[in-house]
């Protein structure tokens, strides 16, 4: 049974298992950053949570999930991705879109509807995004991945990923082709932090630095 958390709550785990998992410190001012609120109130918040026993935090090295806060931070994207995955896949939202209406329901719906709509989706691992869904008992599938920015000149590679919930790059990334699937080959990284020319298919294209950082990848053409 998961404790009774409240939405502002459930928000902060979410957001601190963001930042930690993409390697980062989950420090008051990156979450004060990623849930655009100010620091001070973070730091109030932080030490409710770890009274709690869902956050540790030592000082000078930022917060970390305990073993109860990482369970239901895990819920909460549970909820998240597989709501997501069904406004795509059966009332016909696009990918840029879902996040927000997404981040309203997951607040309001049951475990037991959770349930009901991984069922319905045939119990997906993955969202449209190619975010994993955590499954029922915690467990997530673990990919191994680069970003595109960081794949050698050479190398072919698959999208697996797109970590971005801006809408205006998503719709770019979905005009482009640059989605969950696509095989891409790196031809070029221009220099001084320059774009990355990669080609997909026959037809080349010219991606930013910064955005081709979004794109995570695996090695090789995969089905």
């Amino acid at each position: 049974m998961h404790a009774d958390l409240s939405r502002s709550v459930e928000d902060y785990l979410k957001a601190i298992y963001h930042l930690t998992e993409r390697g980062e410190a989950a420090s008051t001012n990156s979450i004060a950053e990623q849930l655009g609120i100010a620091a001070p109130s973070v730091s109030g918040m932080i030490k409710r949570l770890a009274e709690q026993g869902l956050l540790e935090h030592e000082r000078y090295k930022g917060v970390s999930l305990t073993a109860q806060g990482r369970r239901e931070a895990l819920r909460m994207l549970r909820r998240h991705r597989l709501i997501e995955a069904y406004l795509v896949e059966r009332l016909g939202y696009t990918w840029d879109t879902v996040h927000d209406e997404a981040e309203r329901l997951e607040h309001a719906v049951s475990d037991d509807l959770v349930d009901r709509l991984a069922a319905a989706l045939g119990h997906p691992d993955f969202d449209p995004h190619g975010d994993p869904i955590p499954s029922a008992d915690g467990v997530m599938t673990e990919q191994l991945t680069r970003a595109l920015a960081e794949v050698p000149t050479g190398e072919t590679v698959t999208i697996v990923r797109v970590d971005t919930d801006e809408g205006e790059q998503l719709r770019w990334f979905a005009d482009n082709g640059l989605v969950p699937g696509a095989v891409v080959s790196v031809v070029e990284h221009q220099p001084f932090s320059g774009p990355v020319i990669i080609k997909r298919g026959r037809n080349r294209q010219v991606v930013g630095r910064e955005i081709a950082g979004h794109l995570l990848c695996v090695s090789g053409a995969q089905e």
